[in-house]
């Protein structure tokens, strides 16, 4: 009997092991939402700041009460939603966790002095009555140099 219940735990213990990556690959697969992604930046990331920073260009089409919903029709646009809409031109297909919008909330947990209090980092940041449209600009830049520079260490570390 304890024979039996040794192979029976085995077993069990086997088939629960093999399970795991299958329940992690099925995770990935549905898209599940990892707000640590650091999916690989490419030549289109790049693009996509620099429209996005064209889309925000002026202190008049800044959107200082963000909610994440952009409409197609907006004429003025928050840092999410001018993100957003670059995307979808550059690429045609809007990724939540894309690699430059994963990059633009690293940039505010890098500058926001009130990171520790936003929920949704991008979002809050852009309605923070401190950010002024001055640390939009900055944010653009530093952004862009951020993409660039990780897109010349993706390229080198692929050539090793």
């Amino acid at each position: 009997m304890a024979e039996r219940t040794r192979r029976l735990i085995l077993a069990a213990i086997l088939i629960f092991a093999a399970a795991l990556p299958m329940q992690w690959l099925s995770a990935q697969a549905a898209g599940e939402d990892n707000p640590d992604a650091r999916p690989p930046v490419t030549k289109a990331d790049v693009r996509i700041v620099k429209r996005a920073g064209e889309i925000l260009n002026s202190e008049s089409k800044w959107n200082r009460a963000d909610t994440r919903i952009c409409p197609a029709d907006a004429k003025t646009f928050s840092l999410y939603c001018a993100l957003e809409k670059a995307t979808n031109q550059v690429t045609g297909k809007f990724e939540h966790r894309g690699a430059a919008m994963q990059e633009a909330r690293i940039v505010v947990d890098e500058i926001a002095p009130n990171r520790k209090k936003y929920n949704h980092r991008l979002m809050d940041y852009n309605n923070d009555p401190t950010t002024t449209f001055a640390d939009i600009q900055v944010f653009f830049r530093l952004l862009e140099d951020r993409i660039t520079k990780r897109l010349e260490e993706e390229s080198q570390n692929r050539g090793k």
